[in-house]
């Protein structure tokens, strides 16, 4: 195998809990909820699916649903979809809903999984190109500074940036062109299989990971060391 294509959330990284994102907003903008009204508004957030990375929603509003389909092309596509998911909870401040928004693209909202240096530091000095094919719209580079990964990482493909969303092939094709890879020797490592097996379309050998808290998931990544040994 000459490279390794990684999806960033629920693969890489896993983004804090609803209940602390709305916590942290709070707090940054020196409001305080009693706990009880902060945990309801926290459940009513995570069932509407307005924390990119987390639950999707769970009855999507029929107003929103075309936007939700494309979400992922481009910034301002991807803001307005999940600031309207968020807007259908009422905060004590209606800023807060862009607050919100900015706070998930922090990189103090994201936490490595327990063997993710592992695997991008060993398949480095292996010589293994790494590319991350992520579905987003904002750009995640700071998140793998911040966490001391990205010198680990070659490519970023990201769906805003090319104006394509996996599972369009067109963007596992752009990352192992950009890696100089043939797609028969590149394996794709997800936890969606809609979105991350349509790397099989072009002969990429795709292994899947269960999208799980931190915590609950120490060593799914390590499988693909064996893969490219």
């Amino acid at each position: 195998m000459a490279a390794v294509l990684f999806d960033f959330s629920g693969t890489l990284f896993r983004v804090e809990s609803t209940e602390s994102w709305l916590r942290d907003v709070l707090k940054e903008a020196g409001l305080t909820l009693p706990e009880s009204e902060l945990a309801d508004n926290a459940r009513a957030l995570e069932v509407a699916g307005a924390l990119a990375g987390g639950a999707a929603p769970v009855e999507l509003p029929e107003d929103l649903a075309e936007l939700w389909a494309v979400r992922d092309e481009s910034a301002e596509l991807h803001r307005a979809a999940y600031t309207g998911l968020s807007r259908r909870v009422p905060l004590p401040d209606p800023a807060l809903h862009d607050a919100l928004y900015e706070r998930q693209m922090s990189p103090a909202a994201w936490a490595p999984y327990p063997d993710t240096a592992e695997v991008l530091r060993t398949l480095r000095e292996r010589g293994i190109g790494v590319g991350v094919v992520s579905n987003i719209g904002w750009d995640l580079r700071p998140v793998f500074r911040e966490h001391g990964l990205d010198a680990y990482v070659d490519v970023y493909t990201l769906s805003y940036e090319h104006g394509v969303r996996k599972p369009d092939p067109r963007l596992f094709s752009a990352a192992c062109a950009e890696l100089g890879a043939d797609p028969r020797q590149v394996v794709m490592v997800g936890d969606s299989r809609t979105a991350d097996g349509g790397a099989a379309a072009l002969g990429c050998r795709v292994h899947f990971v269960d999208h799980l808290p931190v915590a609950q998931r120490p060593d799914a990544l390590r499988p693909v060391l064996a893969m490219v040994s």
